[in-house]
């Protein structure tokens, strides 16, 4: 392996680490927040889902980032850095800021930047498939959501009264444990889904196989749930505390199902958007609140800012990187 490739292998590391640690919140923000688990068995067992779904279900959406958005025969070693730093610099900006965005969104978009600024080609049908999967995942979570509560709420009211003797009728005195496994549902799917915005670049360089990519790619989100998780899945929690155990199940359910749906297309979508509509969902089925502009509004934030600041920001570091060696 040459001194650029290491370059690269350290970059793809440190970016699935950052990954591994802001998505704790959105896979078990609400099993911690809830009581439902302690915090170091919530991060553990996400970590190894996490590690566990980009080892053994990340490989379709791998191959799509490696082979299906730009032209990887023509993508040299510097060239994937130089799309990797682009978008690990973005990403640690916006979250540095607070503006909401994607990282899968912006991870694209830095590919597409660069292999225009390069002269690679572009796939520009596989970035338009993807992005009509992002339009449409956070209202399809929304109208799950808010089906899948009402339907747990009803059958909850319906369902008989524990026997006078004690204890409560299974499985509705189980909602924590319901909650919990709904957790680790939705933290194998964050490792399926999400492991690929740092090791595709792996694949367009040939350096590993799929199935060494996502090794490699999951053992950086387990590090990085395992050593910086601990304070996002706190602020998250406390953020949803006031949810309750029905709500955080749905909600949670729909995430994972509305993600792992694309994966199995080799698409991939946002976690947090998909969370933010399936929450939206129940929250209506509930009565509680009209639709939050203001979440929406960072919705469509996220989609106007992240995207093209990665295709200018990529389109940009390839000129200045070609000035030292062509791409």
């Amino acid at each position: 392996m040459t001194g650029l490739s290491l370059v690269l292998l350290l970059l793809v590391l440190a970016f699935a680490w950052s990954i591994g640690a802001h998505y704790t919140g959105a896979c078990m923000g609400m099993p911690y927040g809830s009581g439902s688990i302690r915090l170091w068995p919530a991060l553990i067992l996400m970590a190894v889902l996490a590690f566990c779904g980009a080892a053994l279900a990340s490989h379709h959406v791998e191959l799509t980032v490696g082979f299906r958005i730009v032209h990887f025969h023509q993508v040299t070693v510097l060239g994937a850095v130089v799309m990797i730093l682009t978008a690990f610099a973005l990403t640690t900006v916006y979250t540095s800021v607070r503006v909401p965005t994607s990282t899968i969104q912006i991870l694209v978009f830095s590919v597409a930047g660069v292999a225009v600024g390069a002269g690679i080609g572009v796939y520009w049908a596989t970035i338009l498939k993807l992005a009509i999967v992002w339009i449409i995942a956070p209202p399809v979570a929304l109208g799950l959501g808010y089906l899948l509560t009402r339907g747990l709420d009803r059958m909850v009211r319906e369902r008989p009264k524990a026997p006078a003797a004690g204890g409560s009728s299974a499985p509705w005195g189980s909602w924590p444990m319901l909650l919990v496994l709904v957790g680790m549902a939705a933290s194998f799917t964050m490792g399926s889904n999400d492991v690929s915005n740092a090791t595709g670049s792996l694949l367009m360089t040939h350096l590993f196989s799929v199935w060494g990519a996502g090794i490699v790619g999951g053992i950086g989100l387990l590090i990085g749930v395992l050593t910086w998780g601990q304070p996002l899945l706190k602020t998250v929690a406390f953020d949803i505390v006031h949810v309750d155990l029905r709500m955080a199940t749905a909600a949670q359910l729909v995430q994972a199902v509305v993600v792992f749906m694309a994966v199995l297309f080799g698409l991939f979508t946002s976690m947090n958007q998909a969370l933010v509509g399936a929450m939206t969902g129940a929250r209506l089925a509930r009565g509680q609140e009209r639709i939050q502009w203001k979440t929406v509004s960072n919705i469509v934030k996220g989609w106007l800012v992240g995207p093209p600041s990665a295709l200018a920001l990529g389109f940009l570091l390839a000129h200045l990187a070609a000035l030292i060696r062509p791409l």
